[in-house]
């Protein structure tokens, strides 16, 4: 197979890359030193259709496939991490899961508005007692009465929350438990008895608003059930699969961005008689760090490629995830030696993509969860030879 991209992949790579050079990478440091959601360059990308990038045009999207929101996150990331996260968790993991599973009725309701920009999702599955473990760590409950899904719970790290018009919610809709006890449902965000709390306080990722919400007899029509009832964790499971992908496109441009620096600087910085860059050490360092994220890139986009032919691709996308952000961590630490004592500097951009990247080793699947879904998929395989 081959992962040259072709002229439409091309052409969509330049125009975000010269999207994020002119609106994103400026305001970068503004976003994490200020702690300000990116508002301005996300309300500009819903016109240019990336906020709906992977949804089908029937449903006001653009219609293209998993390998274009690769694209589209690396390149975001390459300018902002914060600004990449919330639209990986607005169209990988919110919009995803509407057009996935969701009814005709979701769909024109918030799939078409999501896709254009209008609004901006959410999707809220971990609790304090339930991160990797949804199955039976989920207390937050959904009850029918009458006509309504009555919710009561609490969620915590809500990426969006504030800023969303809609969040899906994962919840046990069956008390007996078991996998097949838990259901998504959308529930819109000005919903009485939804209450989204104060932004977390981050150690990076600034500019993307992460909130604990709380539910207190929200109450929405049964017909915002998202896929079928007590389906929830095997939707949401195949929603995070996809996710996995963008999160480690996001992870190679974050590798990107710190390389790029470490590169300037390397030329730029003298000692020893000249420019670091003559020295072998930064040399090696340069070297395997270019090697590490070229070998990324390729896992990325070969994960994308296997979904978007319709192969299975879960175990692509967890070591794609797993090599991506792990490599993106080493990179970022490797370009902070290389700039010494000003790579620890809030004065240099590499000190805040180190932190932006740190969260990548944990949402959407730690790495000691994406290790066990690669080692299940292989013991399995070894177990039919």
């Amino acid at each position: 197979m081959d992962f040259t991209l072709d002229n439409e992949h091309r052409m969509l790579q330049e125009m975000i890359r010269d999207f994020v050079e002119k609106e994103v990478k400026p305001r970068a440091a503004e976003v994490d030193r200020e702690h300000k959601f990116p508002k301005e360059a996300i309300e500009k990308m819903g016109p240019l259709g990336l906020l709906g990038l992977n949804v089908p045009e029937e449903w006001g999207g653009a219609g293209a496939d998993t390998l274009a929101t690769a694209i589209l996150y690396e390149e975001l990331a390459r300018g902002c991490g914060s600004t990449a996260l919330t639209v990986e968790a607005h169209l990988s993991l919110a919009t995803a899961a509407i057009n996935l599973f969701g009814s005709d009725f979701l769909k024109e309701k918030y799939l078409t508005r999501l896709a254009t920009g209008e609004i901006l999702g959410a999707l809220s599955l971990t609790e304090p007692g339930a991160g990797s473990d949804l199955k039976g760590g989920v207390r937050t409950r959904a009850e029918k009465v009458g006509n309504e899904w009555v919710l009561n719970g609490s969620k915590m790290w809500t990426t969006n929350a504030s800023v969303a018009g809609v969040i899906v919610f994962l919840a046990r809709t069956d008390p007996a438990g078991g996998s097949r006890s838990l259901s998504l449902i959308a529930v819109p965000t000005d919903t009485p008895g939804l209450t989204i709390h104060p932004a977390e306080r981050k150690m990076g990722l600034h500019g993307c608003k992460t909130h604990a919400v709380t539910l207190e007899d929200v109450r929405v029509p049964l017909d915002h059930l998202v896929g079928e009832e007590n389906r929830g964790l095997h939707q949401t499971l195949e929603v995070l699969a996809g996710g996995r992908i963008g999160i480690g496109a996001l992870s190679v441009g974050l590798a990107q961005a710190a390389f790029e620096e470490a590169v300037k600087y390397a030329k730029e910085r003298e000692a020893f008689g000249g420019p670091i860059a003559n020295l072998q050490a930064i040399q090696f360092k340069l070297a395997d760090m270019a090697t590490n994220i070229e070998i990324a890139r390729l896992a990325v986009y070969r994960a994308a490629w296997l979904k978007d032919q319709g192969e299975p691709y879960a175990h692509a996308a967890a070591m794609a995830k797993l090599f991506a952000t792990e490599m993106a961590d080493r990179v970022c630490y490797e370009a902070i030696q290389i700039h010494g004592g000003y790579g620890y500097s809030a004065e240099f951009p590499v000190e805040r993509i180190y932190r932006d990247n740190r969260l990548m080793l944990i949402g959407e699947g730690t790495s000691e969860i994406n290790r066990l879904v690669i080692a299940r998929h292989v013991l399995g395989e070894t177990s039919r030879n």
